[in-house]
This record gives structure tokens, sequence and C-alpha cells, in this order.
């Protein structure tokens, strides 16, 4: 964004701005979005769009981190619970949350990993560095005991296996499939015990 709003009017301009943008950018897709049919669709002027995003690809990012906030809050639900939980709790609320997230608008999702180029490297770093850091407290939480390197790679190693899961159920349109929801929960609780009890034998 070239800058940001300050006042609840300007907020709630950019609010509508970014609404407008997510509804066009899932309908049409990225060749054909444009920040006139966006300034139009949400009762603005192109030169007021303009005072906060030069370009559509600056709306596509906004639209792409109010996206990766979603998932990061679904993360959260997992890893951060106030309450003492079962590993089954657990694993229930991690599939849950990251299938929300993802179901809130899926033709948009697949246009945004598909379509919409990467145009902030430092802002998606940050969010996979917390995305990792929330998936490592999913395995610590999960474990009875684990040193830093293996909690590490441990999360490393669930993000991907759920990441591509969901991404994949994504783009086939099935992430409402009853039957993919409990074996992404098998796996995970899988995972997480053979974690907790095995080790890989020498070769």
């Amino acid at each position: 964004m070239r800058k940001v709003p300050r006042q609840q009017r300007s907020r709630a301009m950019v609010d509508a701005i970014i609404e407008a943008a997510t509804r066009i950018l899932g309908r049409q897709g990225w060749a054909a979005f444009t920040t006139n049919e966006v300034a139009y669709a949400a009762g603005v002027s192109v030169g007021s769009l303009y005072q906060y995003f030069p370009n559509k690809l600056a709306l596509a990012e906004a639209i792409r981190q109010r996206h990766l906030q979603t998932v990061l809050a679904a993360l959260s639900d997992a890893s951060d619970s106030r309450e003492p939980v079962t590993l089954d709790q657990r694993v229930g609320l991690l599939v849950d949350g990251v299938i929300a997230a993802h179901s809130i608008d899926p033709a948009l999702h697949r246009i945004l990993l598909d379509e919409v180029p990467l145009v902030s490297r430092e802002n998606f770093e940050a969010f996979e560095s917390e995305y990792q850091r929330r998936y490592r407290l999913v395995v610590a939480s999960s474990l009875d005991r684990r040193d830093t390197s293996d909690i590490e790679v441990a999360g490393r190693v669930l993000a991907a296996a759920v990441e591509g899961v969901v991404h994949a159920a994504s783009r086939q349109g099935n992430l409402a499939s009853a039957a993919l929801k409990q074996e992404l929960f098998h796996m995970i609780r899988g995972y997480l015990r053979a974690r907790g009890t095995s080790e890989m034998p020498d070769r």
C-alpha cells in the first residue's frame, strides 16, 4: 500500500476497496482483474483507489495478506489453546481451522496460488516464519519430549504435509469432502503419535 489509512472514514474506504477487489478477483481471475472495475464496484473514484493501491498487484497483495492472516488465526486455535486439550482435540482444531480458512472462497484461493505473482518476498517471509512457529507449537504441545532441532524439523514436515493436502483439495474443489477431513485428521494424528514413540531404524 502507498499509505496506511488513519481515519475511520479512510479505513472504511480501504476495506470496501479490498472487499470489492476480493469478489472481482475470485470471479474473473488475474488476467481480467482491473483497478477501474474495483473502484466502480467499491463506489470510489480511481484516484481515491490509487491513493492507497498503486496498481492491481498491490490490491492482490492486500487480498493475499488477509488470507494469510486467516490461516495464522486458524493455526493459533490449535497451537495456543489456553485450556488443556487432548491430542485428538488439538488435531481436530487444526483440521477444522485450516479447512475453514481455505474454504472461505476456494476459487479465489486457487487464483492466489496459481495466477497472482508474489509481490513482496519480505511479507511472505514474515508470514512463513510465524506459520512455521505455530506448527512447531502444535508439535511441541502434542509430544512428551522433543529437542529443539527435532521440533523444528517435525514442524516443517507437518506444515508441508497439511499444506500439500489442503492446497491440492482446494485446486480440485474437494475441501468440503468429509472423507478428506477424516483422512487429514488420521494423517496428522498418526504422524504426531509416531514421532513420540518411534525412531528411524539404523541402516
